[in-house]
């Protein structure tokens, strides 16, 4: 009987490994803020290196259109996750509580942000943005945010007219005169005026909202409500996995770009090298990473930022933090420390 026994246990546990092993992969939709560039290379690394699949996902990678944009397609159930803009879900949660998506690693710690003029053009004060034409893509959260900074600075926001317009125009725009200032993500313009031969620093003016009275959050990664409330797990596995290629393509950033060329083959490699460094050491190198480890945040901050925003949009409630945020599938912080470059 004793034998009979241990030989039902064993074929108990190898129909266990076996229905295991056999197990259909957790399938994730999952949307990008923007194009196929170079800050979003660690999201086909993960996928490419099979870091997705060693976690039991199956994740489809669609390019996006706007880290705003990104909540929206979420929140509609076309995505299961995407990577977004923080202060969107904050209008969502207050707007539509229970069906915004939440952000579960910060990745933009600190914002990227920036309003940019002609060095040379009638805008030398952010005060000086009234009456005059501000281009941006549709969804855009630079261009959302745009009311925030204008309510911090005494700007009249109403007196601005908003021209969305393709992204690949934006810089064009501000370049041939059609708009006075554009509201865009500094890596997104800062590279994109290098592919026009144009000098960053010396054609062009930045108000960084950053340095004008909004310190915000950013970019993260987000899930929806239903696939938190039925796949925690997959949840815990598709952070752990975008951890993983996100340090790996911080510490080394031609892997990014490399596996970047084969999803565009027409990638410029140095321009797009340039862009994600860029990215890495302007919205992910700060003091706070450096002591939370990369994609947890301090909550005091977010607590203000909430507030900023429902202050601007008026909001009829103020969301909780939990309502934005959580740290609840984060990788041990030993597993999320930014090396010290690349």
């Amino acid at each position: 009987m004793k034998r009979l026994f241990v030989w039902a246990l064993a074929c108990l546990a190898i129909a266990a490994i076996s229905s295991a092993a056999s197990a259909e992969p957790v399938k994730i939709r999952f949307i990008l803020d923007w194009k196929a560039q170079g800050p979003g290379a660690w999201f086909y690394v993960a996928r490419d290196n099979g870091y997705f699949q060693a976690e039991g996902l199956d994740v489809l990678i669609d390019q996006g259109d706007g880290s705003a944009a990104a909540v929206s397609h979420i929140m509609t159930g076309t995505y299961d996750a995407g990577f977004g803009d923080i202060n969107a879900v904050i209008q969502n949660a207050a707007l539509h509580p229970g069906e915004q998506p939440l952000m579960v690693y910060m990745l933009y710690n600190r914002a990227p942000y920036a309003l940019i003029v002609k060095a040379d053009g009638p805008i030398k004060t952010l005060k000086d943005v009234e009456g005059h034409i501000l281009a941006a893509p549709a969804g855009s959260a630079t261009e959302r945010m745009f009311k925030p900074l204008a309510l911090k600075n005494g700007v009249d926001a109403s007196t601005v007219k908003v021209l969305n317009a393709a992204p690949n125009l934006i810089e064009q725009l501000l370049v041939t005169g059609q708009a006075d200032v554009i509201a865009q993500f500094a890596p997104t313009s800062y590279m994109n005026f290098l592919a026009m031969k144009k000098s960053p620093e010396k054609d062009f003016h930045w108000f960084f909202y950053s340095e004008n009275g909004l310190d915000l959050y950013s970019n993260g990664i987000l899930v929806s409500q239903k696939l938190l409330k039925e796949k925690p797990e997959a949840v815990r596995s598709l952070v752990k996995a975008l951890n993983r290629a996100i340090l790996q393509v911080a510490a080394n950033p031609d892997i990014g770009i490399t596996t970047l060329q084969k999803v565009e083959p027409l990638t410029n490699f140095d321009l797009e090298k340039q862009r994600l460094i860029y990215t890495i050491d302007q919205q992910l190198r700060t003091d706070e990473v450096a002591k939370l480890g990369l994609g947890d945040l301090d909550d005091t901050r977010l607590q203000a930022a909430i507030k900023t925003v429902a202050d601007a949009y008026a909001l009829s409630r103020t969301p909780g933090i939990d309502e934005v945020f959580s740290r609840a599938f984060l990788p041990p912080k030993a597993d999320r420390i930014l090396s010290a470059g690349h």
